[in-house]
């Protein structure tokens, strides 16, 4: 999964979202494209007709920040999108890090009694889990995909346990695109999006999106199969020292699903 050939598509996709009446362009009617033209692109970002084609095919070479930064400014990327096209524009992506769980970090996610824990890794692999997590997020010593992104799509249940699926799986999705810029060799990766490619039609159609996210603070709602509606707010906390790693708590968003968190953690105690 080299990132060059998805650098061009990326810019393709970002620059049909752009009308050129929003950059204070005349549309015209003539126009036989979506959003801009490559030259109108090279003209907001002050670089040649022909570097701004090359860049798109993946041949500028090493192109600078402040190229970057011009072409990310014509096509009104965000912050997340800004990195993703940094990422892409790179011609040494790292190599993929492992993915073992300290022993501490399974300590201390253990010892959240009342609140659900899971540790990912860059692709949204569950490394660890606490017994919270077993009974709200997925069985993941039973049956469930131990990654997220194949339990949204490949899990029969999974549109109705997630009260707001789409988002939650457009956002999965997000966050793997980002993963392919960043570790662009990684087998492991393309062998998991080729796969969900194949067996889900609406993962192939958000991937082809070619949409980024950061990891950040987001709400879900669960519907239960003992407990009802459940709502919580996903907070992602980063480990610098841990390969890529993230700790993800799912604190209550509400008053009956702390009630419920907490005398289920007061049962499973006694």
């Amino acid at each position: 999964m080299s990132a060059r050939p998805q650098l061009g598509e990326f810019l393709q996709t970002r620059r049909a979202r752009v009308r050129p009446e929003d950059v204070g362009l005349r549309s015209g009617r003539d126009r036989r494209v979506s959003g801009l033209r490559r030259e109108e692109v090279a003209l907001l970002a002050n670089v040649s007709v022909d570097y701004y084609i090359r860049l798109e095919q993946g041949r500028a070479g090493n192109p600078s920040t402040t190229v970057l930064t011009a072409v990310a400014d014509a096509l009104r990327l965000d912050q997340a999108e800004r990195d993703h096209l940094r990422r892409l524009a790179c011609s040494a992506p790292p190599v993929p890090p492992k993915t073992a769980v300290r022993p501490q970090l399974q300590a201390m996610i253990d010892a959240m009694h009342d609140l659900p824990a899971i540790v990912v890794d860059r692709l949204s692999n569950v490394l660890a889990w606490n017994a919270a997590a077993l009974e709200v997020v997925a069985d993941f010593e039973g049956s469930a995909p131990r990654n997220l992104a194949r339990l949204y799509f490949l899990d029969p249940e999974a549109r109705e346990y997630y009260a707001d699926w789409q988002t939650v799986a457009e956002d999965a999705v997000a966050l793997l695109r980002k993963a392919s810029a960043e570790y662009a060799d990684d087998t492991e990766l393309a062998a998991l999006v080729d796969e969900l490619r194949t067996a889900s039609p609406d993962f192939d159609r958000f991937w082809t999106s070619q949409n980024v996210q950061n990891r950040s603070a987001c709400p879900k709602t669960l519907n239960h199969p003992t407990a009802g509606r459940l709502t919580f707010t996903l907070e992602p906390l980063q480990l610098p020292t841990d390969d890529g790693q993230h700790v993800i708590t799912y604190t209550p968003a509400d008053q009956p699903t702390t009630t419920w968190l907490t005398n289920r953690a007061s049962t499973s105690r006694g």
